[in-house]
């Protein structure tokens, strides 16, 4: 009998050990064991740590702006000598689509597409490969928040200056991975079903801006959303091309070489901190001054795809982490290699927002970007999952040791008294 009861006691210790590392879990991910960096609301002292942590740990070039209400609180470009400035042209990487989100939404507003035809009734020039899903389900809504089952997970690979850079058909049709890979776009998963990033979508939805508006991606978008926004700096071309570009690097610090990219719409956009922030500038303020109807804005933010029950993304718009009005924080981030990280986010708010682009390390953007949102809302970004887990593990395992200490002493206490 004995043996039975001391049994339900370690069955007891157990499960309350395991509802304990269940809530800690949680926890963790609502920001329950995080600290912001800084005191909520002191922005000069947020700025003063982000530049400090540039210095500690950029290997390359970086640009920070740090926007609050709208209003500039601070910038700082590094290392001072080697000229940075807000003028400085920097690669973005992935940051690039939401660039062609925007081209795409242009594109809505004006009533040339619908966001849930499929995406091949616009498409004469390619079309996606036959396989055992219905290509009819891979709607524009879905390229837009990759949730169209493309499973390509494609990350585009480099192309050597001298190299000639192949047709979008031909890009499309044999795409180069940058894990060196093959990779096929095609539908590999039910539509609708489940978020997979795709560098594959977004090149199917510049091939869309292109067939629909009669004119080459990089026009339309220097057309119908840099040019409106003043955005000088911004453009598709070899960043090696480009004068006042930023220097390549990779995470040591030394040189690296500068690369061209057959996928403007994935990866191929340029720009400047001056450019971006006019880009911000834009879209607060319930983004009347942008290129969009204000409600098209709106719907870019609002959820499409969601992992485990939280939303990750819009159309064409990474969510961040939730508001306390029920809005998120949103913008999109960039990474490649060597050492490229690119990272916008805003408020809806109070209009505060974020501005960094770094040559020189492959996350500190997205890892500042993460300390601004935790700062901003209490909450740990979609980008900083893994941290707010392993977050978790300290108070797992001391209060695992306490239910463990409490369930000796009390069945101690509780046999001792079966003697007596």
């Amino acid at each position: 009998m004995k043996i039975v009861k001391f049994g339900l006691f370690v069955a007891g210790a157990v499960v309350a050990i395991g509802a304990w590392c269940a809530v800690s879990v949680f926890g963790g991910l609502y920001g329950w064991w995080m600290k912001p960096i800084v005191k909520k609301g002191d922005h000069q002292a947020f700025f003063a740590e982000a530049t400090q942590i540039i210095d500690d740990k950029n290997a390359g070039n970086a640009a920070f702006i740090l926007i609050h209400d709208g209003d500039v609180v601070g910038e700082y470009y590094a290392p001072a000598g080697r000229e940075v400035n807000a003028q400085t042209v920097f690669p973005t990487s992935s940051f690039s689509k939401w660039v062609t989100a925007f081209g795409v939404m242009k594109l809505v507003d004006r009533g040339e597409i619908s966001l849930d035809e499929p995406v091949s009734s616009y498409l004469t020039r390619w079309n996606l490969p036959d396989g055992a899903y219905d290509e009819s389900a891979v709607t524009v809504r879905r390229l837009l928040s990759h949730m169209a089952g493309l499973t390509d997970g494609l990350g585009f690979g480099d192309y050597e200056p001298g190299e000639t850079i192949p047709s979008l058909e031909e890009t499309l049709a044999n795409p180069r991975a940058s894990s060196g890979r093959e990779v096929t776009i095609e539908v590999g998963a039910e539509p609708g079903e489940e978020f997979a990033y795709s560098g594959g979508g977004y090149l199917i939805l510049q091939l869309l801006i292109e067939e629909v508006s009669g004119q080459d991606y990089e026009g339309f978008i220097q057309e119908k959303v840099l040019a409106p926004l003043g955005m000088t700096q911004s453009s598709f071309r070899f960043i090696g091309d480009i004068e006042g570009a930023t220097q390549s690097f990779d995470a040591t610090g030394a040189p690296a070489p500068q690369f061209q990219y057959a996928a403007a719409g994935a990866t191929g956009f340029s720009s400047s901190a001056a450019d971006l922030l006019k880009l911000v500038a834009a879209l607060t303020d319930g983004g009347e001054g942008f290129i969009l109807q204000p409600a098209t804005l709106a719907s870019m933010r609002q959820p499409e795809a969601t992992v485990f029950g939280s939303p990750i993304w819009g159309l064409g718009t990474i969510l961040f982490a939730p508001t306390k009005s029920g809005d998120f924080i949103y913008g999109h981030d960039g990474a490649n290699e060597p050492a490229i990280n690119v990272s916008v986010r805003i408020n809806p708010d109070n209009d505060d927002a974020y501005i960094m682009l770094v040559n020189g390390h492959p996350s500190l953007a997205s890892d500042i970007g993460g300390e601004w949102v935790l700062w901003q809302t209490g909450v740990p970004d979609i980008l900083s999952t893994e941290r707010a887990i392993k977050s978790a593990l300290l108070p797992a395992v001391v209060g695992s040791l306490v239910i463990l200490i409490l369930a000796f002493f009390l069945a101690r206490r509780v046999f001792s008294s079966r003697k007596n």
